[in-house]
C-alpha cells in the first residue's frame, strides 16, 4: 500500500462526492464503489497496470493506493481532485445557476488523465437508456476485466486492457445488449488506445479530432470522455435526449429545447458550458416527465 494527501489550494470548502461521482457509471459499477464509512474506492487500468485507490476526506483527502498503478494513480491525484481546475472563472449569468454555485461550492472538476477509461463506457450509453449501458458495463467488466488490487470492497473489478476489449466474443457483446455498432467501435478505438489515450494532454479541439477519427466516434460521445478524462469545463455535450430539454426548462421555464437553443442559452458561459451543464443539473430543475419510460430493447433475442 502506497499513500498521499492533498489539500484543497483554496483552502475553502471541497465536495469530494460531487467531485468524484460523475466517474461512477450506475450505481452498481464495479469500477466504483462507496462504502459505509463515506470513503470512495475506485478501480483504474493505468498506464503502469491495474490499479485501487482509496479515498477519504476530512479536511483534506487521504488517499491510500494498491497494485502496479499505485504509483501513477497517487501521482495525479491532485489533478484528479480538480487541483488544475479553476472555478474561480466563473460568472454565473441566471439567478438558477447563481443559487446552485452558491449550494455547491466545493464542487470541481475531476481529471482521470485515463481516455479509453471513460471513452468505452460512453460509447455503451450511446443511444440507449442508462440503465441498459449500465448493466452491459456491469456485465462486461465482470466477465473480462480482473479483481482490483489490494482490499477492495467485494465485486470491484479493473476494466480490461485494449486488447482484452478486441478479443470480446460477438456473443459477450450480444449477451450484454451491447449492439454491432456499439462493440465495433469499442473495438476500433481499443486498436488505436495509445494513439486516443495521447489526448488526455491535448486542448479540447485537437483532444476532439483525435477522438472523432474513430468511427462511431461523434460529438456526444467525444463531450462525454473530455469532461471526465481531460476536467473539460466547456465540453458541453449536444445531441443529448434529455439535456437540451433540462437546461431550457431550468433557464426559462419552457419545455421542447433542441441543442440549437440550448447553445445560444449557455452562449453567455463560453468557455465554462460544461459547469453551467453540472449546475444546472445539480439544482434539481427538470420539467416534468408527460409520456412513458422508454421500453429497452432485448438484443439477445435477436
Amino acid at each position: 500500500m502506497a499513500t498521499r494527501t492533498w489539500a484543497p489550494p483554496t483552502g475553502g470548502p471541497y465536495d469530494l462526492g460531487r467531485t468524484l461521482g460523475v466517474l461512477a457509471r450506475g450505481p452498481g459499477d464495479p469500477a466504483y464503489r462507496v462504502d459505509a464509512a463515506g470513503a470512495v474506492w475506485r478501480a483504474s487500468r493505468t498506464p503502469e497496470g491495474p490499479g485501487t485507490l482509496r479515498l477519504t476526506h476530512d479536511g483534506q483527502v487521504y488517499a491510500e493506493a494498491w497494485g502496479p498503478g499505485a504509483d501513477w494513480l497517487l501521482d495525479r491525484l491532485p489533478t484528479l481532485l480538480g487541483a488544475t481546475d479553476d472555478p474561480a472563472g466563473f460568472t454565473p449569468r441566471h439567478r438558477l445557476v447563481h443559487e446552485s454555485h452558491r449550494r455547491h461550492p466545493g464542487l470541481r472538476l475531476a481529471r482521470t488523465g485515463l481516455v479509453l477509461e471513460s471513452l468505452i463506457p460512453s460509447i455503451l450509453e450511446q443511444k440507449v437508456t442508462s440503465d441498459e449501458a449500465y448493466r452491459a458495463w456491469r456485465l462486461l467488466l465482470t466477465q473480462h476485466g480482473e479483481p482490483a488490487p489490494g482490499p477492495a470492497p467485494t465485486g470491484m473489478r479493473v476494466m480490461p486492457d485494449p486488447a482484452g476489449w478486441a478479443r470480446v466474443p460477438s456473443w459477450e457483446w450480444h449477451r450484454a445488449h451491447v449492439d454491432a455498432k456499439r462493440s465495433a467501435t469499442i473495438v476500433r478505438a481499443a486498436r488505436v488506445a495509445a494513439r486516443l489515450e495521447e489526448a488526455a494532454a491535448m486542448d479540447d479541439a485537437r483532444a476532439a479530432a483525435r477522438l472523432q477519427a474513430v468511427p462511431g466516434i461523434g460529438p456526444w460521445t467525444t463531450a462525454e470522455t473530455l469532461q471526465r478524462a481531460n476536467g473539460s469545463p466547456d465540453a458541453v455535450t449536444t445531441g443529448d435526449l434529455h439535456l437540451p430539454g433540462v437546461v431550457g426548462y431550468a433557464l426559462t421555464g419552457f419545455r421542447g429545447a433542441d441543442d440549437a437553443a440550448m447553445l445560444d442559452l449557455l452562449a453567455p458561459y463560453e468557455g465554462q458550458r460544461h459547469r453551467a451543464c453540472r449546475l444546472i443539473l445539480l439544482s434539481g430543475v427538470i420539467p416534468p416527465r408527460r409520456g412513458p419510460r422508454f421500453t429497452v430493447p432485448d438484443f439477445s433475442r435477436i
